[in-house]
């Protein structure tokens, strides 16, 4: 399997793989491309050993988490990788000329083997902002690598956590802070206080943060969130999508169902749903978080209509702020696609 099981201390063993324990080749595939045929495993892990990893992928059903010792810091505008030597942006930032300008802040304070991965959020931001938050994301991996030697001295250490990611509504206030937003809402005092606290640690006081208590009963928000719990979701045109979660991946099949179109042209009639469904299928992975490999059953549809299926993809993906790879249509005329978990860290 040329892979560990890595105890730290909860009631299942985390998954630790061998590409995910060596260094990486390239800043842009990681490991993939490489062939761990002549690596062994056991002369890089040992039983008692301690290790420091950073999970991945969350425990699901009767699967354990998935871990990695290729530690990632995110901050507001950077994400720090020890013991790689890099600098790299975001590929959702086009700006060639703002990606230099950008490179160029960053290795101001890039200390010695570490990576940088510019975040799109960094796009047209100043230094002093930029550089800020690179020297808290340095300061924060002195404090973990410390704490972490320390443990290596001591003898019979018990796993245990020694950094906890930000929480979902701290990682939606980094993600979201710089979107324009002017206004938050809460159901509570101690929410309001606990927003404006952090909002503080970023330097961000323009916000007006608003108390309505039980607002997500008085507004369609709870009707949103149980739509977003539905395995059948319709489309305005009458079409509707089904999505299937199992272990290995997310199983997405559209359906023509009451749609018959406005004409006899067939092609158009199928490429208005699967058109629809896209736009659907889109918004339901990003509101349900839906990562790992996504599997879509479209109806079939002539090679011109794939084409613009893929260019209205690459259209969706830009709304998404986590990492999605459009793959291709298989053999079977089934589109691959593979994102990363928002909230899995």
């Amino acid at each position: 399997m040329q892979a560990a099981f890595v105890d730290i201390g909860e009631s299942k063993n985390v998954f630790l793989h061998i590409k995910d324990i060596i260094p990486k080749q390239s800043n842009e595939t990681g490991n993939k491309n490489e062939s761990f045929e002549n690596i062994n495993i056991e002369r890089i892990i040992k039983n008692g050993m301690n290790i420091l990893v950073q999970i991945q992928k969350d425990s699901y059903q009767s699967k354990g988490a998935k871990a990695s010792t290729h530690i990632k810091i995110s901050g507001r505008y950077a994400v720090l990788i020890p013991n790689v030597d890099f600098v790299t942006a975001s590929t959702k930032i086009e700006d060639k000329e703002e990606i230099s300008r950008l490179k160029t802040i960053v290795k101001k304070s890039k200390i010695d083997n570490t990576g940088i991965i510019i975040r799109t959020s960094a796009m047209y931001k100043g230094e002093e902002e930029i550089l800020e938050d690179i020297k808290f994301l340095n300061s924060k991996w002195k404090e973990i690598n410390k704490t972490f030697q320390k443990s290596n001295i001591s003898e019979n250490c018990n796993p245990f956590l020694i950094y906890k990611n930000y929480s979902v509504l701290e990682k939606l206030l980094i993600d979201l802070i710089d979107k324009n937003i002017n206004k938050i809402i809460v159901n509570n005092v101690e929410m309001k206080k606990y927003t404006e606290n952090f909002l503080k640690q970023l330097k961000n006081t323009s916000v007006d943060i608003e108390v309505k208590k039980d607002y997500i009963f008085r507004s369609d928000i709870n009707k949103q969130l149980k739509k977003a719990e539905d395995r059948k979701i319709w489309l305005k045109c009458g079409g509707f999508i089904t999505i299937d979660k199992t272990e290995a991946l997310t199983a997405i099949d559209v359906n023509t169902g009451k749609y018959i179109g406005k004409d006899n042209n067939n092609n158009n009639m199928i490429y208005n749903v699967n058109k629809e469904a896209t736009v659907e299928i889109a918004k339901q992975i990003r509101l349900r978080d839906i990562g790992g490999i996504i599997i879509i059953d479209y109806v079939d549809m002539n090679e011109d209509n794939k084409k613009k299926i893929m260019e209205l993809w690459i259209e969706c993906i830009k709304k998404d702020r986590s990492k999605i790879q459009l793959v291709d249509f298989t053999p079977l005329n089934l589109l691959e696609i593979t994102r990363k978990h928002m909230w899995s860290q």
